[in-house]
């Protein structure tokens, strides 16, 4: 069965001798661990395209080793590789980003790096598997952050921690990004803004605290007979409830 396509290779300016690569939509709909046969679909056509190449992407992530294996590609290919944000490059799709010698981003775009995410199940020593393979890949992650950006590994893994979303300025900023489409250096976006998803959760419920319950407008008298319980569940939120909506929120 042939897997759908993820990318798309289109003939550019004839002059340049430029060819222009489309990445939209989720990287990989099936993992490319142990895949032997999409790989070698997208380096063959990427070899048939000798020279300077755009990337437009517009992706939301997904599998790190499909994003892995094209960061390499672009990296290794013969000519400019220039890369262009028009929407979201968010997860796995912001690594292959960093394989732009030049990478622009759209004023209205966004770029989001987080951990790397996995599910795992089985007795305690599969757990510790688990995480140290996650903790193997996101210091592989910060190898292509690192080297795009020259932060500091620490300052990438904190970034990492706190699920950054980026506007187009921010990555600037940070070195995500070296410049914005369609602006010049008189009308760049005014203010970078990094959104910390994760950090803004905890901080909210630390803040609360577990035993919280918070208050709807009750009415001026409660029958004298309802245990505390009963009250609480028919006036309020309880802590546990309003984790799961700031989640849902964050997601």
């Amino acid at each position: 069965m042939e897997k759908r396509k993820f990318w798309v290779f289109q003939r550019g300016d004839p002059e340049k001798g430029e060819t222009v690569l489309r990445l939209d939509g989720p990287i990989a709909k099936e993992s490319w661990f142990g895949d032997e046969v999409t790989p070698a679909l997208f380096l063959s056509e990427l070899e048939r395209h000798p020279g300077d190449l755009t990337v437009w992407i517009n992706s939301p992530g997904g599998d790190v080793f499909a994003a892995s294996q094209i960061y390499t590609m672009l990296m290794d290919h013969q000519g400019k590789i220039t890369v262009k944000v028009e929407g979201l490059a968010a997860s796995a799709a912001s690594v292959i980003a960093m394989a732009g010698g030049e990478v622009l981003m759209s004023p209205s775009s966004m770029m989001m790096i987080h951990n790397p995410t996995t599910i795992a199940e089985g007795w305690k020593d599969e757990m510790e598997r688990a995480v140290n393979i996650l903790e193997e890949v996101k210091a592989s992650i910060i190898n292509a952050y690192e080297l795009k950006t020259g932060l500091s590994r620490h300052k990438i893994s904190q970034l990492m921690d706190d699920e950054t979303w980026m506007n187009a300025r921010k990555a600037k900023e940070l070195g995500f990004c070296d410049g914005f489409l369609f602006t010049g250096e008189e009308s760049e976006p005014e203010e970078g803004m990094a959104y910390a998803a994760r950090k803004m959760v905890a901080q909210v419920l630390n803040k609360i605290g577990p035993d919280a319950v918070f208050k709807k407008e009750a009415e001026d008298t409660k029958p004298a007979e309802k245990t505390d319980i009963q009250e609480q569940s028919e006036t309020g939120t309880r802590y546990t409830e309003l984790e799961k909506r700031l989640e849902l929120l964050r997601h």
